[in-house]
């Protein structure tokens, strides 16, 4: 047993001695978890309701820092979920959809969208019976989640998921009202320094076991207005709250890249700083509080919603101080948390935990990685050729370089296959099988299956050149001009394809009907190619410029070429039209169309 399950069995152990001796304890108790379950089943709505519409909201409305900001203090707001938020922005960011600042961004408009939860608990919640929205919800909400229709399931897990806050939010209160019959909680209030350090310390710990700074907020908010909790200690709750929150992210962060990791640090970094601020300005905040209440017409023992505003105020203030200094913190991050070189053996970079929450952040980080898989596979295409990957990519004249070189490049194909490619590759199967698990919209699923098929395509083409490579490492040096200068062609053949699709690489292209067109016509020279082969080789042997068993090799290994071009071109094909696939079908079933028509003309 390690430390992780000791630590757990002592929790239950003493919560479950708790229940037993407490009544009251264990009323409160079953309020935090059927709100921490009401929680669960609010993000479990979103996420099915959203379809990917968050996904692509976020993707098009973040490109600056204000945007990011608004995306994050909306999206909470309606999600009543920072937590979710969080999750989906590490996962993009994992994936290579937003850059660090944008990221950072979001994460502080989250924490002001949180503070809509306690305005929400504060001025509904504590100031009426909830039971009688709840038990309506919960029915509804239930009936709707047996529906088949997608829409109807996340809505019902919506309602459900209100409900049970609502429910839970009544037994707490009720929970706190009893304890004044038994015991007065009052007794162990702290003042000064002291409580606010012991009862920052209890937010903390309460938000990190119930993994919700809402659920922290609801139960606080429910001991104040039962007069159980003081006013100056609930303050201390609250910032508390705001540290303890960091835990989610942290945790998502773990199973995220490093980029995962500098976002989750941007969290913690942000709460830490807000909540230091908090304590030492805890005097003037109370001082302002009290001031904006009077102007509100809040009265002066209305304590709830002192609390809400506390807690807007010095998150508004902490975003207020930060805001500025995002571009500093992102460096920093950078430098304190920086990548690691790639070893030997080539690491996935794009996929993790993180980045498979979401089918659109799924897909990117496949892409992405594929992309790094194509990028290893082109050094050892290039090597197969005895050719150098910056000659074939930068050298103007590349007809006349490979014609004038007979560099020998020595190389172990299989053993660079299996520590540059075939790690990466199995990776990508294990990443995308993983994902099929999980519910996906059918053109994720398509999308997925076509970065899939690129990639095997890539491992097809280095096969394809392993077997080319054997003939043409004696061809290439030998004494006859005219076989030479045939293997010539051919690794130019290859070079040229590999050439016109690395373009694509350095572009980045997003249109697919594009992407296709420009493949079709590099296919279409690369085939020309091919089929004045077998007459050039019957015109060479009958001069008698080569013998039979030249002629044997140059036929069988121009078929090689021919496959390695293909499979080059397949896999760069899905690969490009991954990202559109209702585009890619309609460019294909054109591009299918006009080759049937060419096909049949004279």
């Amino acid at each position: 047993m390690n430390y992780r399950q000791l630590f757990l069995a002592l929790i239950l152990g003493i919560l479950a001695l708790a229940l037993w001796l407490s009544p009251e304890f264990k009323q409160i108790a079953a309020g935090v978890a059927i709100f921490l379950f009401g929680m669960l089943s609010l993000e479990n709505g979103f996420r099915q309701f959203t379809g990917g519409f968050l996904e692509n909201v976020l993707r098009r409305t973040t490109d600056t820092i204000p945007k990011s900001l608004g995306f994050g203090i909306v999206s909470t707001a309606i999600m009543q979920s920072s937590s979710l938020v969080s999750v989906i922005t590490i996962s993009f960011l994992s994936a290579g959809l937003l850059p660090l600042i944008t990221g950072i961004g979001i994460i502080f408009g989250a924490n002001l969208g949180t503070t809509t939860g306690a305005w929400l608990f504060a001025t509904i919640g504590m100031k009426m019976s909830l039971s009688a929205f709840a038990l309506p919800m919960l029915v509804f909400g239930v009936v709707l989640n047996f529906q088949q229709p997608r829409a109807w399931k996340a809505f019902g897990a919506v309602l459900a998921g209100l409900g049970f806050l609502f429910l839970g939010i009544d037994f707490m209160k009720a929970g706190f009202e009893s304890y004044e019959s038994a015991v007065d909680l009052r007794e162990y209030a702290m003042d000064g320094v002291a409580g606010l350090l012991v009862y920052t310390g209890l937010g903390i710990l309460a938000t990190v076991v119930m993994q919700s700074s809402h659920a922290t907020l609801a139960l606080t908010l429910a001991g104040l207005a039962t007069g159980q909790i003081t006013y100056e200690n609930a303050l201390a709750l609250a910032i508390g709250a705001n540290i303890g929150t960091t835990v989610t992210a942290l945790i998502g962060g773990l199973g995220a890249n490093i980029t995962g990791k500098r976002l989750a640090g941007a969290h913690l970094l942000f709460n830490a700083v807000t909540a230091v601020i908090a304590l030492v300005l805890i005097e003037p905040l109370r001082w302002s509080v009290d001031a904006l209440s009077a102007l509100m017409s809040i009265a002066d023992d209305d304590y709830t919603i002192k609390l809400a505003l506390f807690h807007t105020l010095f998150n508004c203030l902490g975003v207020a101080i930060m805001l500025p200094l995002i571009s500093r913190m992102a460096r920093a991050l950078e430098r304190w948390l920086p990548e690691r070189e790639e070893e030997v053996a080539a690491q996935p970079r794009y996929l993790n935990q993180a980045a498979m929450d979401s089918p659109d952040s799924a897909i990117a980080a496949v892409r992405r990685e594929v992309w790094h898989l194509f990028d290893q596979a082109f050094v050892i295409l290039a090597h197969g050729l005895h050719l150098h990957r910056e000659n074939i990519r930068q050298t103007d004249d590349l007809a006349a370089m490979i014609n004038n070189s007979r560099e020998r490049i020595d190389i172990d194909i299989d053993l660079i296959y299996r520590q540059r490619v075939k790690r990466l590759y199995n990776a990508i199967l294990d990443f995308i099988s993983a994902r099929m698990t999980r519910e996906s919209p059918a053109n994720s699923t398509e999308s997925l299956y076509r970065l899939q098929h690129a990639a095997s395509e890539m491992v097809e083409a280095i096969k394809h050149v392993k077997h080319l490579r054997k003939n043409l490492t004696i061809y290439m040096a030998s004494d006859n001009a005219t076989i030479r200068k045939e293997y010539n062609e051919l690794r130019l053949r290859v070079a040229m394809v590999l050439r016109e699709t690395h373009r694509f690489y350095e572009g980045r292209f997003e249109d697919a009907s594009t992407a296709i067109l420009e493949l079709d016509e590099i296919a279409v020279r690369a085939r020309v190619d091919r089929e004045s082969m077998v007459g050039r080789v019957t015109k060479l042997l009958g001069a008698k410029r080569i013998d039979a068993a030249m002629a044997t090799s140059l036929l069988n290994d121009s078929a090689y070429a021919s496959e390695t071009v293909d499979a080059i071109l397949t896999g760069t094909r899905e690969l490009l039209t991954a990202m559109d696939v209702e585009a890619a079908r309609t460019t294909e079933q054109l591009s299918v169309s006009d080759a049937g028509r060419a096909e049949v003309m004279p």
